[in-house]
């Protein structure tokens, strides 16, 4: 029983620390949440996988060591939970098939971005994002009114 129990928590570990850099987070983090709050540390586990999310995005020096490290805490904190009878392996199986499907839809898949600038020299700052809602520029140049 410890065998599978350490098992599913490290393949817990791996899956829930690979979405945390996806558009599935928010529903990773969820489920997860709601499998703790079982030991009254829901909040907190999500204030915890929100702050490893952060360390992530931010790109550290080492991020490989950086996504040991977490994975390595989810892992004890998934194999805890299960030895503690907080939950049980049926409920992580539950939790794992869902996190494994939320990893295997298009928004956790990593999209390759290709940038590209055109139209000649550009006289001031280029933004470029994956997506943005609600920009409008106002261009001011020979022969047009300027604009507030």
């Amino acid at each position: 029983m410890e065998t599978e129990f350490a098992a599913l928590a490290a393949s817990g570990a791996t899956t829930l620390v690979s979405l945390m850099v996806t558009d599935s987070w928010v529903q990773a983090r969820d489920l997860v949440g709601r499998l703790f709050s079982r030991t009254g540390a829901g909040d907190a586990t999500v204030a915890g996988l929100d702050a490893d999310r952060a360390r992530l995005l931010a790109g550290e020096a080492d991020d490989a060591q950086a996504t040991r490290e977490i994975t390595e805490r989810w892992h004890a904190g998934l194999y805890r939970l299960l030895r503690t009878d907080s939950a049980t392996v049926d409920d992580l199986h539950d939790v794992l098939s869902s996190l494994q499907q939320l990893a295997s839809t298009p928004a956790a898949r990593p999209v390759p971005v290709r940038n590209a600038i055109n139209g000649g020299v550009q006289h001031g700052p280029v933004i470029q994002s994956g997506r943005i809602t609600g920009l409008t520029f106002h261009v001011q140049g020979p022969g047009l009114p300027a604009q507030d």
